[in-house]
């Protein structure tokens, strides 16, 4: 099987959020046969708008500021209008990732709007499958998915701080995995696909 690519297009307004993506990129270069590539949407290159057209999987991530992604991420949705005109994302893989200052900061209306975001480019939304942490008496803020979100990775920096929750890198590092693992997959359907229409034998995977 071919390798696959990912690119994370994210942006960070303190840093906080860029430590975040590099934890979902170590999590989807843990699988093997994965390319992992960043770019930094505040700035797009020609070459970083080439890398999210050829690439398997695209995961979004910026910071909550104000209850929704940045300034900077909100530029960069609407730069991508033109690929939306030429469906030229349709049906790569998505997920997505976002921080805050406080437990809550209304995160999860950011990663709605991420979804939201590969929806109307017709793309495929990963979620992230973790049992939610810290709920009990016997558990704490070190488990994974210590802030119990399911759409996405949401994960919480204090602000007077460069310091980001081990458990929400963690967090981080098993949304890239799981992106990693489900792009493989999704590229073995589409070549058994390929393989029907064109009336090769079926391969067995």
């Amino acid at each position: 099987m071919s390798d696959i690519s990912i690119v994370i297009a994210s942006h960070s307004g303190y840093g906080h959020t860029a430590q975040i993506a590099t934890a979902v990129a170590d999590g989807a270069r843990s699988i093997a046969g994965t390319h992992v590539h960043r770019v930094d949407v505040a700035s797009l290159s020609d070459a970083d708008w080439e890398l999210m057209d050829a690439a398997d999987a695209i995961i979004f991530g910026t910071p909550t500021y104000m209850g929704t992604a940045s300034g900077a991420f909100h530029a960069f949705a609407e730069a991508t209008s033109k690929r939306w005109m030429a469906r030229a994302w349709s049906d790569k893989l998505a997920a997505g990732f976002t921080n805050s200052g406080s437990m809550s900061g209304d995160k999860l209306h950011t990663l709605q709007y991420l979804a939201l975001l590969a929806a109307q480019h017709g793309m495929l939304w990963v979620s992230l499958n973790l049992l939610p942490g810290w709920n009990t008496t016997t558990s704490g803020p070190q488990d994974d998915n210590r802030l119990g979100f399911y759409l996405g990775a949401g994960a919480q920096s204090f602000n007077d701080t460069p310091a980001v929750h081990d458990a929400d890198l963690n967090t981080a590092r098993h949304l890239g995995r799981r992106v990693a693992e489900h792009t493989l997959i999704h590229r073995a359907g589409l070549t058994a696909a390929a393989h029907r229409h064109s009336g090769s034998p079926e391969i067995a995977f």
